[in-house]
């Protein structure tokens, strides 16, 4: 499958610049889109998953969150490779200084319309954060997001969805159940599937999961202008 869109050096607000993955929509816009990474980096899959979306009628940026302390990380599945994300995710990286990496992008497209947030596992939890800090998004999707349920007491100021998979061993299901009973105004959407149960390069991919979990982004962001 051949990629459509192109890997680009944006400045941030601290100086810096770290790559952005950007597509342009295919056919008549719908609105901007910020797709945001699991710990894995901008890795293809993702890089496909932005296509998916710019092919739905989205332009897309999917920022390289990692650039400033691994710069074009992408690692695979390999529990070798599993432990170099998580360090670099959980040890190396600032997520604060992602969040305002994030709404850079946000702010590169919302003067063309409404924006719109997904992303997954990590990128999962970004979405949560930047739905209960952004003033600028129309709505966000975020999938199985392990920090998500830490945050519970913040709250979303756009349309939020959340998925989560039922037979995730890293996010236990009681967390998601109080997540969800504290905050009524966000479907959380529980699959029976594990982690990462929308790549199709995991063990735990799920397809019909996956496309259903699809399917009710695209929903709720045509629901909210796009």
């Amino acid at each position: 499958m051949s990629l459509q869109g192109t890997m680009t050096s944006m400045p941030m607000s601290d100086g810096a610049s770290i790559g952005v993955y950007h597509v342009q929509p295919t056919g008549p816009r719908r609105g901007g889109l910020v797709l945001i990474q699991e710990i894995f980096g901008v890795t293809e899959h993702i890089r496909e998953q932005c296509d998916g979306y710019a092919a739905d009628g989205y332009e897309v940026l999917a920022p390289a969150l990692y650039d400033r302390v691994a710069p074009d990380f992408q690692a695979t599945y390999s529990p070798e490779d599993i432990q170099k994300a998580m360090k670099v995710a959980r040890e190396l990286h600032d997520f604060q200084q992602a969040l305002k990496d994030v709404q850079t992008c946000i702010d590169a497209l919302k003067d063309k319309g409404p924006v719109f947030m997904t992303g997954y596992c990590y990128g999962g939890s970004v979405s949560w954060a930047m739905a209960c800090r952004s003033p600028d998004l129309a709505a966000a999707s975020g999938y199985y997001g392990g920090m998500i349920p830490s945050m519970a007491d913040q709250t979303p100021k756009c349309p939020t969805i959340l998925h989560f998979g039922r037979h995730d061993h890293g996010i236990p299901m009681d967390s998601v159940e109080a997540l969800a009973a504290k905050h009524p105004e966000v479907p959380v959407h529980v699959y029976e599937a594990g982690h990462g149960f929308q790549s199709d390069r995991r063990a735990d991919y799920h397809p019909e999961s996956a496309r259903l979990a699809r399917e009710r982004t695209l929903a709720l962001f045509q629901a909210n202008g796009g």
